[in-house]
Protein backbone atom coordinates (compact mmCIF):
# COMPACT_ATOMS: atom_id res chain seq x y z
CA UNK A 1 0.00 0.00 0.00
CA UNK A 2 1.37 3.54 -1.08
CA UNK A 3 1.40 6.13 1.53
CA UNK A 4 -1.08 8.13 -0.75
CA UNK A 5 -3.84 5.11 -0.13
CA UNK A 6 -2.93 5.03 3.62
CA UNK A 7 -3.32 8.93 3.74
CA UNK A 8 -6.42 8.63 1.76
CA UNK A 9 -7.65 5.04 3.79
CA UNK A 10 -7.27 7.43 6.99
CA UNK A 11 -8.88 10.60 6.24
CA UNK A 12 -11.97 8.29 4.50
CA UNK A 13 -11.74 6.85 8.28
CA UNK A 14 -12.28 10.30 9.96
CA UNK A 15 -14.84 10.82 7.46
CA UNK A 16 -16.57 7.54 8.49
CA UNK A 17 -15.89 8.47 11.89
CA UNK A 18 -17.41 11.64 12.13
CA UNK A 19 -20.56 11.00 9.91
CA UNK A 20 -21.20 8.39 12.02
CA UNK A 21 -21.07 10.47 14.92
CA UNK A 22 -22.97 13.49 13.88
CA UNK A 23 -26.10 11.41 12.00
CA UNK A 24 -28.19 10.72 14.85
CA UNK A 25 -26.90 13.88 16.98
CA UNK A 26 -26.50 16.61 14.60
CA UNK A 27 -25.41 18.76 17.84
CA UNK A 28 -22.07 16.64 18.09
CA UNK A 29 -21.21 18.91 14.56
CA UNK A 30 -21.13 22.33 15.95
CA UNK A 31 -17.73 22.88 17.12
CA UNK A 32 -16.39 26.45 18.55
CA UNK A 33 -13.02 27.78 17.67
CA UNK A 34 -11.50 30.40 20.26
CA UNK A 35 -9.17 32.37 19.72
CA UNK A 36 -7.54 35.39 22.24
CA UNK A 37 -5.01 37.76 22.20
CA UNK A 38 -3.75 40.63 23.23
CA UNK A 39 -1.61 43.96 21.85
CA UNK A 40 2.04 44.07 22.64
CA UNK A 41 4.78 46.33 22.03
CA UNK A 42 3.79 48.68 18.90
CA UNK A 43 1.64 46.75 16.58
CA UNK A 44 2.75 43.18 17.47
CA UNK A 45 -0.30 41.05 18.96
CA UNK A 46 0.08 37.79 20.71
CA UNK A 47 -2.67 34.72 20.01
CA UNK A 48 -3.20 32.09 21.60
CA UNK A 49 -5.40 29.61 18.79
CA UNK A 50 -6.03 26.61 21.04
CA UNK A 51 -2.71 25.35 22.28
CA UNK A 52 -0.64 27.40 19.56
CA UNK A 53 0.88 30.72 20.32
CA UNK A 54 0.89 33.07 17.40
CA UNK A 55 2.51 36.58 16.88
CA UNK A 56 1.10 39.21 14.32
CA UNK A 57 3.18 42.41 13.05
CA UNK A 58 3.17 45.13 10.65
CA UNK A 59 5.84 45.65 7.92
CA UNK A 60 7.33 48.85 8.71
CA UNK A 61 5.42 50.90 6.60
CA UNK A 62 2.46 50.09 8.91
CA UNK A 63 4.16 50.91 11.54
CA UNK A 64 5.83 47.41 12.71
CA UNK A 65 8.81 45.39 13.06
CA UNK A 66 7.64 42.58 10.12
CA UNK A 67 8.69 40.21 13.01
CA UNK A 68 5.64 38.22 11.97
CA UNK A 69 2.87 37.89 9.69
CA UNK A 70 0.37 40.21 9.81
CA UNK A 71 -3.36 39.76 9.86
CA UNK A 72 -3.74 39.87 6.40
CA UNK A 73 -1.39 37.68 5.77
CA UNK A 74 -2.38 35.15 8.33
CA UNK A 75 -5.79 35.40 6.56
CA UNK A 76 -4.38 34.23 3.46
CA UNK A 77 -2.48 31.73 4.89
CA UNK A 78 -5.71 30.03 6.50
CA UNK A 79 -7.25 30.14 3.28
CA UNK A 80 -4.44 28.12 1.62
CA UNK A 81 -4.47 25.56 4.41
CA UNK A 82 -7.83 25.23 4.30
CA UNK A 83 -8.06 24.63 0.45
CA UNK A 84 -5.15 22.04 1.17
CA UNK A 85 -6.35 19.91 3.85
CA UNK A 86 -10.05 20.25 1.96
CA UNK A 87 -8.57 18.87 -1.12
CA UNK A 88 -7.00 16.15 0.90
CA UNK A 89 -10.37 15.27 2.23
CA UNK A 90 -12.64 15.76 -1.01
CA UNK A 91 -10.26 13.26 -3.13
CA UNK A 92 -10.18 10.71 -0.53
CA UNK A 93 -13.90 11.01 0.05
CA UNK A 94 -14.63 10.61 -3.61
CA UNK A 95 -11.94 8.32 -4.42
CA UNK A 96 -9.95 11.13 -7.16
CA UNK A 97 -6.53 9.74 -6.59
CA UNK A 98 -4.41 13.16 -5.66
CA UNK A 99 -0.27 12.77 -5.30
CA UNK A 100 0.13 16.35 -4.18
CA UNK A 101 -1.96 19.70 -3.83
CA UNK A 102 -0.12 23.29 -4.02
CA UNK A 103 -1.76 26.68 -3.77
CA UNK A 104 -0.72 30.08 -4.68
CA UNK A 105 -3.46 33.05 -2.58
CA UNK A 106 -2.40 37.01 -3.15
CA UNK A 107 -4.89 39.45 -2.00
CA UNK A 108 -5.35 43.21 -3.19
CA UNK A 109 -5.82 45.55 -0.59
CA UNK A 110 -6.20 48.93 -0.74
CA UNK A 111 -4.70 50.81 2.87
CA UNK A 112 -7.12 53.79 2.06
CA UNK A 113 -9.94 51.49 3.65
CA UNK A 114 -7.90 50.87 6.70
CA UNK A 115 -6.41 54.07 7.35
CA UNK A 116 -10.15 55.92 6.68
CA UNK A 117 -8.52 58.07 3.84
CA UNK A 118 -11.54 57.14 1.69
CA UNK A 119 -14.32 55.64 3.00
CA UNK A 120 -15.55 54.67 -0.13
CA UNK A 121 -12.64 52.68 -0.51
CA UNK A 122 -12.83 48.47 1.73
CA UNK A 123 -10.63 48.36 4.34
CA UNK A 124 -10.55 44.38 3.20
CA UNK A 125 -9.55 42.71 0.26
CA UNK A 126 -10.96 43.77 -3.01
CA UNK A 127 -10.07 40.54 -4.76
CA UNK A 128 -8.28 37.34 -3.83
CA UNK A 129 -7.06 35.01 -6.29
CA UNK A 130 -6.54 31.07 -5.65
CA UNK A 131 -3.99 28.88 -8.13
CA UNK A 132 -4.36 25.86 -7.06
CA UNK A 133 -1.88 22.74 -8.45
CA UNK A 134 -2.98 19.17 -8.48
CA UNK A 135 -0.44 16.48 -9.27
CA UNK A 136 -1.38 13.08 -9.40
CA UNK A 137 -3.06 10.31 -12.22
CA UNK A 138 -6.63 11.30 -12.55
CA UNK A 139 -7.83 13.20 -15.69
CA UNK A 140 -8.34 17.08 -15.33
CA UNK A 141 -12.41 16.07 -15.19
CA UNK A 142 -11.93 14.50 -11.95
CA UNK A 143 -9.68 17.73 -10.89
CA UNK A 144 -12.16 20.22 -11.72
CA UNK A 145 -14.87 17.88 -10.30
CA UNK A 146 -12.47 18.24 -6.98
CA UNK A 147 -12.26 21.61 -7.39
CA UNK A 148 -16.18 22.33 -7.83
CA UNK A 149 -16.31 20.17 -4.55
CA UNK A 150 -13.80 21.90 -2.73
CA UNK A 151 -15.01 24.83 -3.49
CA UNK A 152 -18.71 24.14 -1.69
CA UNK A 153 -16.88 22.39 1.65
CA UNK A 154 -13.74 25.01 2.22
CA UNK A 155 -14.42 26.63 5.84
CA UNK A 156 -12.56 29.22 5.05
CA UNK A 157 -13.02 29.82 1.14
CA UNK A 158 -16.70 30.14 2.96
CA UNK A 159 -15.33 32.77 5.41
CA UNK A 160 -14.02 34.78 2.08
CA UNK A 161 -16.75 34.82 -0.36
CA UNK A 162 -19.95 34.83 2.12
CA UNK A 163 -20.96 37.01 4.42
CA UNK A 164 -20.64 35.72 8.16
CA UNK A 165 -22.71 37.62 11.00
CA UNK A 166 -19.94 39.12 13.31
CA UNK A 167 -20.88 40.86 16.43
CA UNK A 168 -18.43 42.82 18.56
CA UNK A 169 -18.93 44.00 21.83
CA UNK A 170 -16.54 46.18 24.48
CA UNK A 171 -15.93 43.50 27.71
CA UNK A 172 -17.80 44.26 30.85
Amino acid sequence: MTSTETRDDALRAVIAATEAAVTDSPDRALALFRTTGTGGAGVVSDIRAGRHDLVVDEPPALGGQDAAPNPVEYALAALLSCQVVTYRFWAAKLGIPLDDVSATIEGDLDVRGFFGFDDAVRPGFGEVRVVVDLQGPAPRERYEELRAAVDEHCPVLDLFSRPTPVTTRLAD
